[in-house]
């Protein structure tokens, strides 16, 4: 514990805030070390680290999606790690529930709670509120993916244009994802989803962010995306996927896309065609997840760039993507400030 622990109350909130309750997020693309940072945040501060990555919440891929091993996690408290089932789905509207209640009991403990994670839709939902949404039944959700594997995403779209022709205009005829969910939505409600979306959102007033966002210099980030995914095959990732299809045999088909929920984590279905097939993992599949990973780190840079540029930008001094103590110095005297005065 720094000499931080004097800042917050009982109640977990500080006098300075002005009686808002403070929340640290530390952001970041896949493999830029905002885990480690959040850690070593969460001991000096008395802090819990609540997820904020939309792959980590699925219990089964521990190895794949590089959730905190047992030891990181027993060091200092994580929540809403591993928690669901390959098939289930977390929506940012759901994910920013779990995580408000999160907040709270952390507060209520005495602690500060450090979201950690780069799944931009989730932070948005929760930090600058979001429309409300309704709930799809599951009959309802699985019917809506029977129908997409059947007709395809171009088709399905045609179908949505006559009951939502603004989500139909604005979608294209390959974003599978998207274009089922305003389908889903429209069947369930009979509202059409661009209506869902127009209705404002509710920001959470009494909640004070302080954002860190760590933002690697992209070479040496993205030679860390390919170590990242090395070590993975290393840990056992192959037979993490190969124990996900003996329990769920049907999952993996080689004529679709992966189905929603953890089947969409970087290199699941590439893993999942060798563990099919019972084939070696490639060089040529390694390069090709890789090169996913990479993309998607990029994609994650670029969102926070634009996204949240009152965001305390910070990147790593040494190439092997480590804070220098410098770095820490500077970041601990930022959340300092911020639980003394909430700015």
């Amino acid at each position: 514990m720094s000499d931080n622990t004097n800042v917050m109350t009982s109640g977990g909130i500080s006098d300075g805030t002005g009686g808002h309750k403070p929340v640290v997020v530390v952001a970041g693309p896949t493999a830029g070390g905002k885990s480690a940072l959040a850690a070593r945040l969460a001991r000096e501060f008395g802090g819990i680290v609540v997820n904020a990555d939309s792959m980590q919440v699925y219990r089964d891929l521990p190895v794949l999606t590089a959730q905190p091993d047992p030891a990181e996690m027993s060091a200092v408290p994580h929540r809403l790690y591993g928690f669901l089932a390959l098939n289930d789905v977390c929506s940012a509207e759901r994910w920013a529930m779990l995580a408000r209640s999160e907040i709270d009991a952390a507060h209520g403990a005495g602690k500060l709670p450090i979201l950690c994670g780069g799944t931009g839709f989730y932070l948005r939902a929760l930090m600058q509120g979001f429309s409300p949404m309704p709930g799809v039944p599951a009959e309802v959700r699985q019917a809506a993916r029977d129908l997409l594997d059947e007709i395809g995403s171009a088709a399905l779209r045609e179908r949505l244009a006559a009951g939502d022709p603004e989500s139909a205009a604005r979608l294209h005829a390959n974003d599978r994802q998207r274009i089922v969910r305003a389908w889903e939505v429209l069947q369930a409600t009979g509202t059409p989803l661009s209506a869902w979306q127009k209705l404002p959102p509710t920001a959470p007033g009494d909640l004070q962010f302080l954002s860190l966002v760590v933002l690697p210099e992209r070479a040496a980030l993205y030679r860390a995306c390919d170590r990242r995914f090395l070590a993975m095959l290393e840990r056992g990732a192959v037979a993490e996927v190969r124990r996900v299809l003996e329990r769920r045999p049907g999952l993996y088909r080689p004529d679709r896309a992966p189905p929603e929920g953890g089947a969409k984590a970087l290199g699941f279905w590439a893993l999942a065609r060798h563990a099919w097939e019972g084939s070696e993992v490639t060089g040529e599949t390694v390069a090709a997840v890789q090169q996913q990973t990479r993309n998607y780190a990029k994609r994650q840079m670029t969102w926070l760039r634009n996204q949240m540029p009152d965001g305390n930008f910070i990147t790593p001094e040494q190439l092997d993507m480590q804070f220098s103590e410098s770095n820490y110095a500077g970041i601990r005297q930022k959340i300092r400030g911020f639980l003394l005065t909430g700015g």
